[in-house]
């Protein structure tokens, strides 16, 4: 694990995936902006030992993108100062119960983030317009855990500013440690919880690389998918000016 992926790391007590999506070489060679976009878990369980570290990121939207039913239940990012909250959803088919152990998890996933791309566009687009708009930033893009939907926002959005797909698959896969620590304080504070399945816990590289594989192969650029999806061109330059330095 080199330095970038290290000091990106934002270690809160019981927010577990929260990181800089900054720091990876771009297109000509720019360097994507820290500081801009961040990625997390969920942020609900942000609590007093935790406000000062988040309010201190000057984070000014964000996008939370579980389903209206998970905010329901578990509740959101609490109220800071200056903070703008949008729940978005990217419509998709619920995910539980679906894996068979048999089944290649990599290719499991990559199935269900390409089903998500097929139904979710106006959610994703919405999101990544947000993100590409500067007067929002800093952003934080979450949902449960953080690698899933979070992982294709991300994904998405690093390979618009031109950033590797070995890359990008590394910064999802960064995500399969973060669920062994939130692991770690389930069984320390709800010793009773049943344990999740795989796919709830592991992020291989291998999924995101099927994923920008698949929508480039079935859209031609991920740029022209995310056109598609309903994204601009003014939006698309948007993105490169602010978040690249």
């Amino acid at each position: 694990m080199d330095a970038i992926e290290v000091n990106r790391r934002i270690p809160f007590t019981t927010t577990f995936n929260f990181r800089d999506v900054g720091g990876y070489r771009g297109h000509d060679g720019r360097t994507v902006r820290t500081g801009r976009l961040y990625r997390s878990d969920s942020l609900h369980r942000i609590g007093d030992g935790d406000r000062d570290a988040f309010a201190a990121l000057g984070v000014r939207t964000v996008i939370d993108l579980r389903r209206p039913h998970e905010v329901d239940r578990d509740g959101r990012v609490p109220d800071f100062d200056g903070l703008t909250y949008r729940n978005i959803h990217p419509e998709h088919a619920e995910w539980g119960g679906l894996h068979e152990p048999h089944t290649n998890l990599a290719r499991y996933l990559a199935d269900r983030y390409a089903d998500l791309a097929r139904t979710g566009t106006a959610g994703l687009a919405e999101a990544i317009g947000l993100i590409a708009d500067a007067a929002n930033s800093p952003v934080v893009v979450h949902c449960v855990a953080g690698k899933d939907r979070t992982g294709i926002v991300c994904g998405l959005t690093l390979a618009v500013l031109g950033v590797d797909d070995e890359e990008i698959a590394s910064d999802y896969a960064l995500s399969t440690e973060a669920s062994q620590r939130f692991m770690a304080w389930v069984a320390a504070t709800l010793p009773d919880a049943p344990p999740l399945p795989a796919p709830f816990l592991s992020s291989p590289a291998e999924a995101m690389l099927l994923f920008l594989t698949e929508i480039r192969a079935g859209h031609g650029s991920v740029e022209d998918y995310l056109r598609h999806a309903g994204i601009t061109d003014k939006q698309l330059t948007a993105l490169r000016t602010h978040l690249l330095a």
